[in-house]
């Protein structure tokens, strides 16, 4: 499916893994000198996600709502380690505290919608993916979110028209577009499949992009 990708820094620089060590260790040493110092904090916890250092950065997370209780960037965060190290309980609980305090907190509750999915919980999932397109009815991410949870539990009727309006709200999309060509090749609907492409192609889309999908639906 397709997986909703919620980046630690959003504007972060991109940096080989040897500078964002040597961030580190800076950071470390004025945390020494500044140990309540909330932004270096954050700022090395970011760093410690961008390093994939999970731990360390839940450790960082704690340290923070230790000095700042209400601080939702941290319990934010803190659930986005937590889903990388599978403690989704423990996700689910900081999720929802983000969204109790900020209920049209977008990537927080498309996170929540995931972990209730990743727990068993598809009920809660599906209400919580309804209630993303009820509050963001222009966002492709929450129309492609539910699709994919659609896809995954087979509603395929509704997935193809949640992809349809995910397409229609970022026209050169490329992953929306080749993710609904490649369920209705699995539907065995290659002819609509080809006619998706092809209007994808009519809308600006390099073909070079989708060409292994033209390919395919000419087998």
């Amino acid at each position: 499916m397709i997986v909703v990708l919620l980046a630690p820094l959003s504007s972060a620089i991109s940096q080989t893994a040897a500078e964002w060590r040597d961030s580190l260790v800076t950071l470390n040493k004025l945390i020494e000198r500044y140990p309540r110092s909330v932004d270096l904090r954050l700022r090395k916890a970011a760093v410690n996600i961008e390093l994939n250092q999970w731990e360390y950065a839940i450790e960082e997370y704690g340290h923070v709502l230790k000095i700042d209780p209400e601080n939702l960037s941290a319990y934010y965060f803190r659930a986005y380690a937590n889903v990388h190290r599978r403690q989704y309980a423990l996700a689910k609980s900081d999720y929802e505290t983000v969204v109790r305090q900020v209920p049209r907190h977008l990537e927080a509750r498309l996170g929540l919608a995931r972990v209730n999915e990743l727990l068993g919980r598809k009920s809660d999932a599906r209400d919580e993916y309804n209630q993303l397109v009820e509050m963001f009815p222009d966002s492709a991410v929450c129309y492609a979110a539910r699709a994919a949870f659609e896809a995954e539990q087979q509603q395929y009727a509704v997935a193809l028209y949640d992809w349809e309006q995910a397409i229609s709200r970022q026209p050169q999309n490329v992953d929306y577009i080749v993710t609904k060509v490649d369920l209705l090749l699995k539907l065995n609907r290659k002819a609509d499949a080809a006619e998706e492409l092809k209007k994808a192609l009519q809308r600006g889309v390099t073909r070079g992009l989708i060409r292994e999908w033209i390919d395919k639906c000419r087998q």
